[in-house]
């Protein structure tokens, strides 16, 4: 069985392809261009000319489905609802910030994510693995990086790009208590995404795992539509 992933839910595109639950092929690549720019052809490379495949051996699709730039979301759906439906292939969405945490599936503390979500907030939900297996995960949510950390607690491992973008209020607030991640572990990562579909078989037939996006606040547009007056 044949799965390929993708993630542009952050400024930087990650990608993967695994064969019988085995990783292949993987790529990330980040710049300041936008996604729609390189991603068909980043696609195409990696499956055809690494892998030697076509698009229609693959037998099942995952994206990242939110928290992330509303652009790039919308970017990476397109590419995998496509590319599902043209060979009538099942396709999944994924947390985002399952693809950052279960990176850091083996780690016995909580596990804080925090994806740097701009206006001093951060999406963020709190994992908690056992042996590799999640056990428990605490509802997603954009809100001030304190409001995460306070969740979290002091002997959390903190990762993504907000704990990077407010770590100095992280160590303060947990006296000097937290671990962070190395900041190259901190991006969504396909493989991750792929990693839940692989343990979880049923979520291409779920609706909690439905290829929608999830931007959990609403977008610069739609905040400047309700605060114009209305006539």
């Amino acid at each position: 069985m044949l799965l390929f992933s993708l993630s542009t839910a952050e400024q930087g595109a990650s990608m993967a392809l695994f064969e019988d639950g085995a990783l292949i092929c993987e790529s990330y690549w980040a710049s300041r261009q936008t996604h729609s720019r390189r991603i068909l052809s980043m696609v195409e490379q990696m499956i055809e000319t690494q892998a030697g495949l076509t698009i229609s051996d693959i037998d099942k699709f995952v994206g990242a489905r939110g928290p992330g730039s509303f652009t790039g979301l919308r970017i990476g759906i397109s590419v995998i609802k496509g590319l599902a439906y043209a060979g009538s292939k099942p396709c999944a969405g994924i947390s985002s910030l399952d693809g950052i945490a279960y990176k850091f599936c083996n780690v016995d503390t909580p596990v804080c994510v925090m994806m740097d979500a701009k206006r001093n907030e951060v999406y963020s939900a709190v994992y908690q693995f056992n042996q590799g297996i999640l056990t428990k995960k605490s509802e997603e949510m954009v809100c001030p990086p304190e409001t995460a950390v306070d969740l979290a607690g002091p002997d959390a491992l903190f990762v993504g790009s907000g704990s990077k973008a407010y770590k100095g209020m992280i160590i303060g607030r947990t006296n000097n208590q937290a671990v962070f991640s190395h900041s190259a572990l901190d991006f969504v990562s396909a493989s991750a995404l792929a990693q839940v579909a692989l343990d979880k078989d049923s979520v291409f037939d779920s609706a909690e795992y439905l290829l929608t996006p999830v931007y959990l606040r609403k977008s610069d547009a739609e905040i400047h539509f309700s605060k114009k007056p209305q006539s």
